[in-house]
This record gives C-alpha cells, structure tokens and sequence, in this order.
C-alpha cells in the first residue's frame, strides 16, 4: 500500500516539472513578452532611403530656337466628312422605245411605291414610311442619309415599272434617313437538358434600326439622257 502511494505522488511528481516546448501556454506567454518588449522599446528616426527628387524643369516652347526667329506651326488636321461615292458603270443605260414611252406616264403621277430589298429581304415601302429593319445595320449614326439602290419594281397607281430581277438604278431614287437604334424588351430562355437539374436561363436583347422614307422618285426620260443613257430600238 505504502510503495503504491510513493509511486504515484513520484509519477504526479514528474508529469508536473515537464512541460513540452510545443506546449499551447508556452507560445501564448513567448508571444506576449514579445509583445510588451516591442511595446517598450524605443525606435529612432532613420534618414529615408531615397531623398526627395527635385521637381524637373519643363522647356518653354520654343526655347531652343535662336532669338527673333518666327516659329513654324502646322496647322491641326479636322476630319472632314465625306461625300457619297458615285457609282461606277461600264456601258451606258439603254432605253427601249416602251420605256421612253411610259416611262413619262410613271414619273408625272404621285406616290410612288417601290420594293426595295436589303440582304435579299423585300420591303414594300412608299415616301413618309417608317422601316424597322430586324437587324442593326452598321456603320450608321443617327441622321444619316442613305440610298436605297437595289429594287425589283417602282410603280404608281396605274404603272408599274419592273426588273429582271432588279431595275437598274440610274432609273430612280430612294433615299431614307436613320432615326436610330431601337431595342426590344430582354427575354430570358430556360434550357434544360435531360435526367439534369440544372436549368441554364439565356438572356437575349436584341437592337434594330430605325429608318424613315424621306423620297421616292423616278427619273424622267431628260434626265436620263442628260446622264449619258442612250435610246436602242
């Protein structure tokens, strides 16, 4: 009995005087004599490692030249808008004899309708309409004026006037301005795919451009042959 209590006071004994350097209690005390001796310390003011730049000198204009000279300035380039292109035609237009007849008849009578196409797209159109194209047309800013030059007929109420398969356009004119972009309200896709839970959502918003008809004319026979087209028989 007696040697079993001297035995374990001894173990209690020794498990008390070790203490393991990794001990939890003895980094937090290490770390607070550290800190208290930062704390204490005192530090003295260091000259900076990189003195302080002097402010650099900016030329005058024009400094390096000798006295009295006149300086030589070139004046700045403004870009200047540029005119539409003409087109270019190898052979003159040809007028056949029905053409310089009704062709009269056509231009004299009002509101002109004409189907022009746009990327292989017919569009019925007549002066003061209002197109919106189903797609945004590049290149164009708002008040553009642009010239619509591929048509398959113009006509009036009792002429019509057709191509094979488009008119040539030296016989007519379509002009239209740019109102500006539209866009369309966003729409949201879910698309899902089978035995998955997820479900993907697509966001579309898709813009178009506005266009107003501003004229539609046809060109008398005087005008064409003032232009260099020439009458076959």
């Amino acid at each position: 009995m007696f040697s079993r209590a001297v035995f374990r006071n001894a173990r209690e004994l020794r498990a008390v005087s070790y203490i393991p350097t990794s001990s939890p209690a003895f980094f937090a005390g290490s770390r607070a004599c550290l800190h208290q001796a930062i704390a204490g310390a005192q530090f003295k003011a260091t000259q900076p490692e990189i003195p302080p730049q002097e402010e650099a000198e900016v030329p005058e204009p024009f400094s390096h030249l000798p006295p009295g000279s006149i300086p030589e300035v070139f004046p700045t380039t403004i870009p200047v808008a540029r005119s539409a292109v003409p087109p270019t035609f190898t052979s003159p237009l040809e007028l056949t004899p029905a053409i310089t007849t009704l062709l009269p008849d056509l231009a004299t009578q009002p509101s002109h309708y004409i189907t022009a196409h746009l990327h292989a797209r017919p569009y019925l159109l007549t002066a003061g309409d209002t197109l919106r194209l189903p797609f945004r047309m590049p290149n164009v800013q708002a008040g553009d004026v642009l010239r619509l030059n591929r048509a398959s007929n113009i006509g009036s109420r009792d002429f019509t006037l057709k191509g094979a398969p488009y008119l040539d356009e030296r016989l007519f004119e379509c002009r239209v301005r740019v109102l500006g972009v539209e866009a369309e309200p966003i729409r949201i896709k879910e698309k899902t795919k089978r035995r998955q839970r997820h479900v993907r959502r697509v966001k579309s918003k898709h813009k178009f451009t506005i266009l107003k008809v501003v004229d539609v004319k046809v060109k008398q026979v005087d005008e064409l042959l003032a232009e260099g087209a020439k009458i076959v028989e």
